[in-house]
């Protein structure tokens, strides 16, 4: 009996091996899509978590990859390192004022963009000021600080696995560094204006959102090339990847896109994505201001810019192959979600959010909190484990 079962389970055993393996095999590729929106229901508003800390508005959040921690930044300047299950700090690193640069270690103006690498040993942050910190993950502990930029730092990300960081800044370049090393590699340039937004994962290539030069690229590092895609009708402000091969990008006219990496225009488009503002006549759609990916699945999030009835995180499934945009749920969250990141396990995702646009004051939110908001992502009861497919 006991050998039976044994040979019973021994098929199963080998489908899941081979089912292991094929998904290893897809995310090497970058084709990886696993479908998990499906599955998704939309949180009790009760079950949402606000932590509330920094002075003036969230500009840009991290989590760090067990999931355990988040660093959220501000106009305050001022990085604070976050328990999410006890939701209390860990850790300040106040912000300086104007003029105390020299003695003051941290940041002294706005901070606009935050990376941490894979294994959680650095975080990386980039202010207004040009200037690019390098703290100890663990301790924040000050290390280095990367001068070269000659505008806004507005993007960072580590490639995985490596202590390799990409920087994006308003002067219109991509940086290459080397943490490790404390090094300055090399310089990319092809943007005709500032850039708003940077991302990465293992290959050696970055992608970055061009803002009002409409386009979006796709750098491949060693070969010093860079591949240019045009789809929006406004500045492209967010971008992030969401396999190898597929990215979301938002806009200032409303839109979210889908893309491939293999293709010069969009896959999918959602125009007016956060609905529109104004009278009659002279209605205007509400910005996109942060875009987030849950890696390698066919779930992606969008943050429009504040409107105190109509502030919203938006969670989209994509359609197969990442043709196609579904609306799965909104989540009300009052202000400008200046930051949006999906946790790894998939279980919550994480809004930044202020009572302005991360990057100016065309108008401010007096009503909004200036705070993190932690959206559980509940599962359909007796949800199986999810598929996937290239």
């Amino acid at each position: 009996m006991r050998r039976k079962r044994k040979q019973n389970d021994e098929p199963l055993e080998t489908e899941l091996i081979a089912g292991r393996l094929q998904e290893e095999v897809l995310e090497q590729q970058g084709k990886l899509q696993r479908f998990i929106a499906k599955e998704l229901i939309a949180p009790d508003p009760t079950d949402i978590r606000v932590l509330r800390g920094h002075k003036l508005p969230i500009t840009c959040l991290v989590l760090t990859p067990d999931d355990k921690f988040i660093f959220s930044a501000a106009k305050d300047c001022s990085i604070i390192k976050w328990d999410i299950a006890s939701g209390k700090k860990v850790h300040k690193i106040p912000g300086g004022r104007k003029g105390t640069e020299e003695r003051h270690v941290g940041h002294t103006a706005h901070i606009l963009c935050m990376a941490v690498s894979s294994d959680g040993k650095y975080l990386a942050s980039g202010d207004m000021n040009k200037l690019i910190m390098i703290w100890e993950g663990d301790t924040c502990k000050h290390l280095y600080k990367f001068t070269g930029h000659k505008a806004p730092v507005s993007g960072l990300s580590f490639r995985k696995g490596t202590h390799d960081l990409y920087s994006a800044s308003h002067d219109r370049s991509v940086k290459v560094w080397n943490v490790d090393e404390n090094a300055y590699v090399e310089t990319l340039f092809g943007h005709q204006d500032a850039i708003t937004g940077l991302d990465c994962l293992s290959r050696e290539r970055c992608v970055t959102a061009g803002g009002r030069d409409g386009t979006v690229r796709v750098w491949k590092i060693a070969e010093e090339s860079q591949l240019v895609f045009h789809g929006h009708e406004g500045s492209i402000d967010c971008i992030q990847l969401i396999n190898e091969e597929h990215m979301i990008t938002g806009a200032d006219d409303g839109s979210v896109s889908l893309w491939s990496v293999n293709k010069k225009k969009p896959l999918s488009t959602v125009k007016q994505a956060h609905g529109c503002h104004g009278d009659a006549g002279l209605e205007q759609p509400h910005w996109v201001s942060s875009v987030a990916a849950l890696q390698n699945s066919d779930t992606v999030a969008s943050g429009a810019s504040g409107c105190s009835h109509n502030s919203l995180v938006n969670v989209w499934k994509c359609g197969q192959h990442y043709r196609g945009l579904e609306l799965l749920f909104s989540v009300a969250v009052p202000g400008f979600v200046n930051s949006l990141k999906f946790s790894s396990s998939g279980h919550f995702l994480v809004a930044g959010v202020g009572q302005e646009h991360r990057l100016g004051r065309w108008w401010r939110l007096k009503e909004a909190k200036n705070g993190i908001f932690i959206i559980p992502l509940k599962r359909k009861p007796n949800s199986e484990e999810p598929n996937s497919t290239q």
